[in-house]
């Protein structure tokens, strides 16, 4: 149920989160708007510090955490920028941080957490299996879990970013926001449908393994196979025991859309050649929907990009067309 965040939640984190994160830009985009017919503009979250909104809901839930909590240090898994964003906000705090995270994780998101102090654990082929180790280093080493998505100081810290489009984008009609665990599209929904209830939010994930859509289609939380995909960012579990996110999805969002490998290769192309951006795969998926015509852009249409995390040799490979 969403009576567990409040709008208010969101408030209070903006007020928290004012000078350690960025009010990200917002931009409109002529070739994106030329293609679909619409006003497409790009809310560049991957201009963010440490390259993706992560680090809104990571600091914000650091700050909630009182001086016991803090002294213990804090663990989390994560399939990349989420331990990313925490090492950071630990590492301003003086806070001990452990990331857990799965083989699945590309070399440079791992190597760019140990560079921020933090202490990495790397365990299974996914995330549900690097969960295992989150639960025998707070059973026996008391840290406190923050984790990636399923937590109300994460959810209204990531809810900030739809605060910031009310105020940037008056008359928005549509926004699509990349869809993964859920705290991003939770906090963004929130934000918005509380605004006015005629905005449109759609969930934007790739086809290859996302338990958020399966949950939704379910009807409850369901696991699936985590697979390789370009979305690396959108891969992992949402939990069997989700207690935010999928009622908030349920409840909040209008649609969820599917884009394929191809799409997301195609997306991270156009950002670099059409709008001069770098963007990882997790990022692109809402430009991705738009360019493939998976939903039309009707009316003042924001696309969230949400990270810019990619490895560099990847993404040389993308641009070139050598790789999908």
């Amino acid at each position: 149920m969403t009576d567990n965040v409040h709008l208010i939640d969101l408030y209070r984190a903006r007020h928290r989160l004012r000078g350690h994160v960025l009010h990200t830009p917002l931009v409109r985009s002529p070739s994106l708007s030329e293609h679909t017919g619409g006003e497409v503009h790009l809310k560049l979250e991957c201009r963010q510090t440490t390259g993706s909104f992560k680090l809104r809901g990571a600091t914000n839930a650091l700050r909630c955490l009182d001086d016991d909590a803090r002294a213990r240090g804090v663990i989390a898994v994560s399939t990349g920028n989420h331990g990313r964003a925490l090492a950071y906000a630990a590492h301003r705090l003086g806070v001990r941080a452990v990331i857990c995270m799965s083989t699945l994780v590309p070399a440079n998101k791992v190597e760019a957490i140990r560079a921020l102090g933090a202490e990495v654990h790397i365990v299974g082929n996914s995330q549900d299996e690097a969960e295992v180790e989150v639960a025998r280093l707070i059973r026996d080493e008391g840290l406190t879990l923050l984790p990636p998505f399923d937590h109300p100081d994460i959810i209204a810290g990531q809810g900030t970013v739809g605060l910031e489009l009310l105020d940037d984008l008056p008359g928005l009609d549509t926004v699509l926001v990349p869809l993964s665990g859920g705290g991003l599209l939770a906090g963004v929904a929130l934000a918005l449908k509380r605004a006015s209830p005629q905005i449109r939010v759609i969930g934007v994930t790739m086809e290859r393994g996302c338990a958020m859509h399966a949950s939704l289609a379910a009807g409850k939380p369901v696991q699936v196979e985590e697979l390789e995909t370009l979305a690396d960012s959108l891969g992992g579990g949402i939990g069997l025991d989700n207690r935010y996110t999928f009622r908030m999805a349920q409840t909040l969002v209008d649609d969820v859309v599917l884009v394929t490998e191809e799409d997301i290769a195609a997306a991270i192309r156009h950002a670099y050649t059409k709008e001069q951006i770098i963007i990882e795969g997790s990022g692109s998926v809402g430009i991705a929907a738009l360019l493939a015509g998976r939903l039309k852009a009707t009316g003042t249409t924001a696309v969230l990009v949400s990270g810019e995390n990619i490895d560099m040799a990847l993404h040389r490979r993308i641009v070139c067309g050598m790789a999908t």
